[in-house]
């Protein structure tokens, strides 16, 4: 598709959560300033259940995006209810009119559902509440994979725990734990058969303790998923990271006898690095690196 260019349409809708104008307005702003002209959806203010807009509503602004020459990057934050969306999506316009995609958290759902149902590469890791003050580290980041070529080799943010050593490669696959490991099964999100997957995947102490974070990893082990993934990357958890994690991640990787590092790079904390899903990489846990392939 190639990098964006100064000008370019991104269109920011909202499929989890009612947006607050005033916060959406310096939202906006923080992208002009990389160049970018923005364009919110209809119906982002919309709380016609209550907590959300509806389904229908908050659909129609997703496929308006899709179906929008002008668009190349449809952004959206998080919250809860991206999944009532699978349904309604477009998938063939999107098919037919790639753009980038962006989002983190709930969205890990519609990310997914996109990349299985039409291959085109989703974009893990940020939302627009990043660009009211966005960090150095996260604005490298957007423009490492959106406004310059595709890079090489994932940024780190600061140094890796490696729990289980190894090289693997496959395509990334991953999310936010929950909504990844509750996608598993539906026919939203059949995941390619044919090939190998590196899981990323993040959790937080702020949503689910240890013991929640331990079933959501049994539901994904146990579901044939397992058979085709080759290694594990996950994200932060939180600022001091709990013993009782570091040894469920280390069992989770010896018993799948795959390679394990956690990181503070992506998820619900300071870092928001951007991860393609369905890009080919090589992950090396000792070495402490993910390159592209």
């Amino acid at each position: 598709m190639g990098p964006l260019k100064p000008g370019d349409t991104v269109g920011i809708v909202s499929p989890s959560h009612v947006a607050d104008r005033e916060q959406y307005r310096a939202y906006a702003r923080g992208l002009e300033a990389l160049g970018l002209h923005v364009k919110l959806g209809e119906y982002i203010y919309r709380d016609t259940w209550g907590y959300v807009a509806s389904a229908q509503e908050r659909a129609c602004d997703f496929n308006a995006m899709v179906r929008d020459d002008t668009v190349r990057m449809v952004f959206f934050g998080g919250g809860q209810g991206a999944a009532d969306l699978l349904p309604l999506l477009d998938y063939g316009a999107i098919q037919r009119r790639p753009k980038y995609y962006l989002s983190y958290s709930d969205g890990t759902s519609i990310l997914d559902a996109i990349y299985a149902r039409t291959g085109l590469i989703t974009y893990y890791g940020q939302s627009p509440g990043l660009y009211a003050a966005v960090s150095g580290y996260d604005r490298d980041q957007f423009a490492a994979h959106f406004l310059r070529p595709a890079p090489a080799s994932h940024a780190e943010s600061g140094p890796w725990r490696t729990l289980v050593p190894g090289r693997c490669e496959g395509c990334l696959l991953g999310g936010y734990l929950m909504n990844f490991a509750l996608s598993l099964g539906s026919p939203y999100f059949p995941f390619p058969r044919d090939r190998r997957y590196i899981l990323f995947l993040e959790e937080s102490e702020q949503f689910h303790n240890v013991p929640d974070t331990g079933i959501f990893l049994t539901c994904i082990q146990q579901h044939p998923l397992m058979e085709q993934v080759t290694g594990l990357l996950f994200g932060h958890y939180a600022d001091q990271v709990p013993p009782a994690l570091l040894e469920l991640l280390e069992r989770f990787g010896a018993h799948n006898r795959i390679p394990v590092a956690c990181c503070d790079d992506f998820g619900h904390g300071a870092h928001h690095a951007v991860l393609p899903i369905g890009r080919a990489a090589r992950l090396d846990t000792q070495a402490k690196t993910l390159r592209y392939l």
